[in-house]
């Protein structure tokens, strides 16, 4: 058990340079990094526009949260990012390319800012960095990118990072805070042919 525990913590995907950032593993071991991701899904803005399956209420299921991610990291099907200033290391946020499928070759990404760091144009930034890399380094070939209906902000942050509307994709998320209520979602996608995005 211990031999798998040890294997399931470790992160196969590269840091990711650029823009200013560094894109890191999430350590579940570090209690900076258990603070911060318990910071991150406690906002309520965040709260506002995601709802977990699993809710994050404590440092306890914070640092589940980041083993299971780890988890999916070690198992080839989700990549998550610590997003962090290049220049002196402090956490901005969060951007995870999940649910990867090597055989059709897509995944989703979502990602998240701390409050403190937003305005800064660092969720544009990381957006950028690693739809980049995962449409490239990783071999996807689509990555889409999907947001509760009227959250204008991720909205124009999709626009720019080269993710045009797709359409809405009717009841395709749960209500903020429930999981027994349903709302529209609105798809945005990008592919690896669409010409690269400049900052």
């Amino acid at each position: 058990m211990a031999h798998i525990r040890e294997r399931s913590l470790q992160h196969p995907f590269p840091e990711l340079n650029g823009h200013g950032l560094r894109l890191r593993p999430w350590d579940a071991d570090a209690d900076s990094d258990v603070t911060d991701w318990l910071h991150g899904v406690s906002d309520p803005e965040f709260q506002r526009w995601n709802t977990p399956l699993r809710p994050v209420t404590d440092v306890t299921s914070a640092r589940d949260s980041l083993r299971s991610r780890a988890e999916s990291a070690a198992d080839g099907v989700s990549a998550s990012f610590c997003v962090t200033d290049a220049a002196d290391g402090t956490t901005l946020g969060h951007i995870g390319v999940n649910d990867i499928d090597h055989v059709i070759r897509v995944a989703r990404v979502g990602y998240w800012i701390l409050p403190e760091a937003r305005g800064r144009g660092v969720a544009t930034r990381a957006l950028v960095l690693a739809a980049h890399w995962a449409l490239t380094d990783l071999g996807l070939h689509r990555l889409e990118l999907g947001h509760a209906l009227g959250h204008d902000a991720s909205c124009r942050i999709a626009e720019r990072c080269g993710f045009p509307a797709e359409g809405t994709l009717r009841g395709a998320m749960f209500e903020a805070g429930r999981q027994d209520a349903f709302r529209d979602v609105h798809l945005h996608g990008r592919v690896a042919t669409d010409p690269e995005v400049q900052l």
